[in-house]
């Protein structure tokens, strides 16, 4: 379908919106847990996080030696594509977690999109866990496998999970422009061959929202003529300008994913307990790459721009507990069948190689331990093996230097 989506008629779209009548001033974000945290579901939250850990772990340590530096040797392309498949089998039991197990209700709304390969997305960040939440987004347009971030490095100290952030080839920075820059550019520029699918996701807030945090990006806008916004943060304007440089001519589209919950945002251990969110709230809206200013003083006031688009559609959620014209719907749910296919498929692998290392020869033990090794090490260093022989499409990898 054909998007029309500038910045100036979804601004009339939330003109509309905000002018309907508050008829429930109670539907706020704040407000208590969707279900009480008993005892069978902190067993079970604990089972599902066992779960989780174990399968990443045998995954990693037993099929990315051979997907992320075999392969790797011979096609960058390749490596990367068959990586991927197999991080977005594991990754869609999240998915699985939050819609089918703990019962939350996914509300997409706003424009119907394609499953474009390449796109740019940015959302705002109001909780710890709002990233997660594009998994399910992306599963619906199969995309979830080529999903990747920019996250602060901090993340990358995670045991098990730093492994994956770095095979996957997500994308770490300090929060200190002066040194991001030169990372960024870097490594979105391994990122540019069209054959390669892409989703890029960025939280231009470069944090999660808390109420100090709005005070003064509230007080900084005053002081320097932006709009004081309530429910989102002035978004950090030059990381998102670097993406839109590097990736401008290679990029279908740019996504605009603003995201709400009833009744309050939740934690990673709500997710985890499945003790909310009861309701997920998802608008977007499809941007032409060719509508964005090519300036860096026209993307950021751009950037600004829609950020105060959100302020008003988050607005307009917290008074009413929707986004408009979320009747229609612009997604459907999730197959239960292929969801239960999945998981039993990774948990069988997962059992087979747990099994293997733990009852069968020693030399297991051994290439586990070898595994390991190499994956703590080449993320330590942020190494990436290069191209070494000439085969398939992609561009040679290269090396990366830990960064001072």
């Amino acid at each position: 379908m054909e998007c029309s989506n500038s910045t100036s008629s979804q601004g009339h779209h939330v003109e509309k919106w905000n002018q309907v009548q508050i008829i429930d001033p109670s539907i706020v974000e704040m407000g208590p847990s969707h279900l009480p945290l008993s005892f069978m579901r902190r067993c079970r939250g604990v089972l599902c996080l066992v779960i989780m850990i174990l399968t990443a772990f045998m995954m990693m340590v037993y099929l990315s030696p051979v997907t992320t530096f075999l392969v790797r040797l011979f096609s960058v392309h390749y490596s990367r594509k068959s990586t991927c498949f197999l991080f977005g089998m594991w990754l869609a039991m999240w998915p699985f977690l939050f819609e089918k197990i703990n019962k939350t209700r996914f509300v997409f709304s706003g424009e119907s999109v394609p499953a474009k390969e390449r796109v740019l997305l940015f959302a705002n960040h109001r909780t710890e866990v709002d990233w997660m939440y594009l998994w399910d987004f992306a599963l619906r347009k199969g995309r979830l496998q080529c999903i990747k971030y920019i996250l602060k490095k901090s993340l990358m100290k995670l045991p098990v999970f730093n492994w994956a952030f770095h095979i996957i080839e997500f994308i770490p920075v300090e929060r200190k422009w002066e040194i991001d820059e030169a990372i960024i550019r870097s490594r979105l520029s391994e990122f540019k061959n069209p054959k390669d699918p892409l989703w890029l996701a960025v939280f231009p807030e470069g944090t999660d929202y808390t109420e100090k945090k709005c005070i003064k990006s509230q007080e900084y806008a005053a002081e320097h003529g932006l709009p004081v916004l309530k429910n989102v943060l002035l978004p950090k304007t030059k990381g998102f300008n670097c993406c839109l440089q590097v990736l401008r001519s290679t990029i279908d589209a740019v996504y605009d994913i603003t995201i709400a919950y009833k009744h309050r945002p939740p934690t990673f251990l709500d997710n985890v307990y499945g003790v909310g969110p009861s309701e997920v709230h998802i608008h977007i809206s499809s941007i032409q790459v060719s509508d964005i200013p090519a300036s860096e003083d026209g993307v950021a006031g751009w950037l600004v721009e829609r950020f105060r688009l959100k302020d008003e559609l988050l607005s307009g959620f917290s008074a009413l507990g929707h986004f408009p014209d979320e009747g229609k719907g612009t997604e459907g749910d999730l197959s239960t069948a292929e969801c239960l296919a999945n998981f039993a498929a990774v948990v069988a692998v997962t059992g087979l190689l747990a099994y293997l290392t733990l009852f069968s020869s020693v030399w297991f033990k051994l290439f586990v331990a070898f595994s390991c090794s190499s994956l703590t090490l080449a993320t330590c260093y942020s190494v990436h093996l290069p191209q070494m022989v000439g085969f398939g499409s992609g561009t040679p990898g290269s090396i990366h230097a830990k960064e001072a």
